[in-house]
């Protein structure tokens, strides 16, 4: 017997939680099994999903083929019709020890094909935390699951359920295991970051958290954040940005577009000018602060003008690190009953997007040249500055050490040093 295939799409969030299950799978001596971790953000996503399964069933022929995540979650029965598909789970049951027990190798025909529950009736997060997902430099630790709020074009939703936080203290202790085991760097992770705290008790805020962990943690040498919805930022995250050198001066922002009417279509909670008024103030505390951010191309009803005022917020708001997403029809949300734009038009749309963020990278790139870093090895050559660059260097470095370097010059999209 062979010990079990994972295959995870999506999310860093499904790469922690196949980490997890690793784990689970292992202390249960499951084997002879393939488990597929799918991910359900646009329609293309379950397509891609079906044709991993497809490809695993025809490399393992004997195997029992576990379809989890949240394309599992939200359309169980489509994944259960699948001749490849032997077991479907959902995303509470993928993290409970008593699953995958029942998929010991003497039991797995004797308990029900699909285990998928309603995840809006789940209140906690799962238990079960694992120690240092991720490289020997850096970990990722989950602290929050499922959102609260009904974008028009999202599902993740009904995939992840409402929100839900892991205590204060249960995330310290973890930090300490980790930097214990020579962790130089951890990101904390999840759905709907920054609505950490609103289920638990005196609900505390994100900034809260970040402060508590740089204070209980002193040997913490580097903490970071995912992304997370500016207008949910709380005061003491950004005294945090202003006053803790250990807090990574990167943040990922969940904007999704630069127009007011459309952002209020998606049903976002900010408006332009906030976003931007965020962006500004997070450069006046913290001056070598750099943005990812998320942006739809061509969401329903988006004119020219509309993606204009897109294409100018990259500019506004200094953003650096785009993610550019193509709107696709994902069926069950409200976006995909509203009138669609040219597919022709999105992919034009998506593609100048892009071509305005290489231009802002090239920009962030150039100005790095002559400076000082304190560069994070991911391996012998490579590693990130604070700012989440790249930075390659000629000959061979301490790796998972934080090591001081000059920035020489620009390769592509990466420095040297």
């Amino acid at each position: 017997m062979s010990a079990p295939v994972f295959s995870t799409l999506g999310c860093r969030l499904n790469a922690y939680e196949t980490e997890a299950m690793k784990d689970l799978a292992a202390k249960a001596g499951v084997e002879n099994a393939v488990v597929v971790n799918t991910c359900a953000v646009t329609s293309e996503a379950v397509r891609k999903a079906k044709q991993e399964i497809r490809k695993l069933r025809r490399e393992n022929p004997d195997a029992v083929l576990i379809v989890t995540g949240c394309a599992a979650q939200v359309e169980p029965e489509t994944f259960a019709a699948m001749p490849e598909v032997t077991r479907v789970i959902g995303n509470t049951e993928k993290m409970q020890a008593d699953t995958w027990a029942s998929m010991a190798p003497d039991l797995i025909g004797q308990t029900e094909a699909v285990r998928v529950d309603d995840i809006m009736s789940v209140t906690e997060t799962a238990g079960h935390l694992i120690d240092g997902f991720g490289t020997r430099s850096r970990a990722y630790v989950q602290v929050q699951n499922g959102c609260d709020h009904r974008c028009t074009f999202c599902i993740i939703p009904f995939g992840r359920g409402n929100s839900r936080s892991v205590p204060a203290g249960v995330v310290v202790d973890q930090i300490k295991r980790l930097v214990d085991k020579g962790y130089n760097e951890v990101v904390l992770t999840g759905v709907d970051l920054t609505s950490w705290g609103a289920d638990l008790p005196a609900t505390p805020k994100l900034g809260d958290l970040v402060m508590r962990i740089l204070k209980l943690v002193p040997d913490l040498p580097r903490l970071r954040i995912s992304s997370i919805d500016s207008i949910e930022v709380d005061e003491n995250l950004m005294q945090a940005i202003a006053t803790e050198p250990r807090l990574m001066p990167h943040l990922h922002l969940s904007l999704q577009h630069g127009d007011d009417l459309i952002l209020k279509r998606m049903k976002r909670r900010h408006l332009r000018d906030d976003a931007i008024r965020f962006a500004q103030e997070a450069i006046r505390l913290r001056p070598d602060m750099t943005f990812g951010a998320d942006i739809i191309a061509g969401f329903p009803t988006e004119t020219e003008e509309h993606f204009q005022n897109s294409l100018r917020l990259v500019d506004d708001c200094q953003l650096t690190w785009l993610h550019v997403f193509p709107y696709s029809i994902r069926q069950g949300t409200p976006a995909a009953r509203m009138p669609q734009v040219n597919g022709k038009l999105i992919k034009d749309r998506a593609a100048r997007l892009r071509a305005k963020g290489d231009e802002r990278v090239a920009a962030h790139l150039a100005q790095q040249i002559g400076r000082t870093h304190q560069i994070l090895m991911e391996n012998a050559r490579m590693g990130r500055t604070e700012q989440f660059t790249e930075v390659m260097f000629d000959t061979d470095q301490a790796e998972s050490e934080i090591v001081t370097a000059t920035i020489l010059g620009v390769d592509g999209q990466q420095l040297r040093a």
